[in-house]
């Protein structure tokens, strides 16, 4: 029960698409697959996988694209990512320290029916995006694994939720 709120206060935190993220993403991006997070029978958010072609590769270029349907404040984000990156193990406490700084920086407080985009960006880090616009970067590579591991990772707190993000559902 703790972990579909834990995995859908992240899930507001994250990421991206509404008639402005078309701007943010190339043109040939495509869906891999989506699913819609819920705890108790309450919509947390709708989640998108978006890749070149469709076709998703961990290390590859990607977004992850969150509508909300629940206003969660940026400091609640924050906290789930970071305890959600700690449980998965990807990173010490030095590196997850640096992370907390970061994600406060980049997160927006979100309202029912906004988007936020996260991208993943080989070899560089991560960029995120509020309602189309920039709300920054995160130049570490590291970090971009383990953030996105959160939804993407074998392990997990929502498997269903990732089966359908990868399209194996």
């Amino acid at each position: 029960m703790k972990r579909f709120l834990h995995l859908g206060i992240i899930g507001l935190g994250l990421v991206l698409l509404t008639g402005a993220a078309g701007a943010v993403l190339p043109a040939d991006w495509r869906v891999q697959g989506q699913g819609e997070m819920r705890w108790f029978g309450f919509r947390l958010y709708q989640a998108s996988l978006r890749a070149p072609g469709g076709h998703w590769q961990v290390h590859q270029p990607y977004a992850l694209e969150l509508r909300y349907a629940r206003d969660i404040p940026s400091s609640r984000l924050v906290q789930a990512s970071m305890e959600e990156m700690q449980r998965l193990g990807n990173a010490g406490s030095e590196p997850l320290a640096r992370w907390k700084v970061e994600l406060e920086r980049v997160f927006p407080d979100v309202r029912s029916g906004e988007v936020i985009v996260g991208m993943h960006q080989p070899q560089r880090g991560a960029e995120f995006y509020h309602q189309g616009k920039l709300t920054g970067r995160i130049d570490d590579v590291e970090f971009a694994g383990a953030f996105f591991a959160i939804w993407l990772d074998e392990r997990t707190r929502e498997p269903a939720l990732r089966a359908r993000l990868l399209g194996l559902d």
